[in-house]
């Protein structure tokens, strides 16, 4: 059992249809067809969309996405059609709302790994493979690859697990077209981040993008480069052969799996609610991921 400890429920907009409830984003459609993204502050963690959010970060994520689809648009066009807030729709949805083409989405996460860590590493361990790609012997949790790979996985509903998938499955699914296209996509936009990141003393270990079509043409779409849809270290601490500190979600998944919150990870129950250093914690690591990428003060 997993999913959301309390769903809430969809805010009425007038000219807004909601559309759907994901773990951070609530999707709706305005009355010319493109859809309205909302980026909540809500956190998930083991499958589980918390009951406890923290504060600013779905604008950090929001403006952090604008952000990188600057640095990315010569390499790939993007969903974003607008920033400016509905008509009628609540204030907090300031800065965190994006108006977006609608697109044909492509049923696949497009995952890049330039390092070998998560669930990588443990298909690793287990085959010398991840995704049935073949890599040398003697890697360990956070080596670099010697060249980044593209490591597809399935998209699954909240509280379900991704699952990685074979690029031929990816082939079968969508076509070698355009799984090729995906391939080169992805790759192109991970080196480019990498080498952003790395220049501000960030390693970009992996990410995920989502892409869809617009008639023929291929294009980047949800969140790029956030702390929720990557792993990123602090390179002066990158030590390969253990977890490698993270601006992400480490000290909720630290205290959630911690004697002191008293949840068993393998039971039914729903996670209890995080303490507030821990809030602040996180909070502070986005904060600090989006001011060493961007290079501008957190308002």
């Amino acid at each position: 059992m997993s999913g959301f400890v309390e769903k809430p429920e969809p805010i009425q907009v007038p000219g807004l249809v909601h559309l759907h409830t994901g773990k951070v984003r609530d999707l709706y459609q305005n009355e010319a067809g493109d859809l309205v993204m909302v980026a909540s502050d809500r956190m998930s963690a083991y499958d589980w969309v918390l009951p406890t959010e923290i504060p600013d970060k779905g604008r950090i994520l929001t403006q952090l996405s604008l952000w990188w689809f600057d640095q990315l648009a010569d390499l790939v066009p993007n969903h974003v059609l607008s920033t400016a807030l509905p008509a009628g729709a609540p204030a907090d949805w300031q800065g965190r709302t994006l108006v977006c083409k609608s697109l044909s989405m492509v049923p696949v996460e497009c995952v890049a790994r330039g390092y070998l860590t998560g669930s990588g590493l443990a298909e690793y361990q287990e085959s010398r493979t991840v995704c049935g790609l073949a890599l040398p012997e003697g890697l360990v949790d956070g080596s670099e690859l010697p060249a980044p790979i593209f490591t597809p996985a399935t998209k699954a509903a909240v509280g379900d697990h991704d699952e990685n998938v074979s690029y031929e499955e990816v082939a079968r699914k969508v076509g070698a077209d355009t799984a090729a296209r995906l391939r080169q996509a992805t790759l192109a936009v991970y080196a480019r981040g990498r080498d952003i990141a790395r220049d501000r003393g960030i390693v970009l270990a992996d990410t995920k993008f989502e892409f869809g079509f617009d008639g023929d043409t291929l294009v980047l779409a949800d969140e790029v480069l956030t702390p929720d849809s990557s792993r990123f270290w602090p390179a002066d601490q990158w030590q390969p052969g253990r977890a490698q500190p993270s601006y992400d979600k480490q000290f909720v998944r630290d205290w959630l799996t911690s004697a002191e919150s008293g949840w068993d990870r393998k039971s039914e129950e729903p996670p209890p609610a995080l303490p507030q250093q821990v809030v602040e914690a996180t909070r502070g690591k986005y904060v600090e991921a989006y001011e060493r990428l961007t290079g501008v003060r957190w308002a």
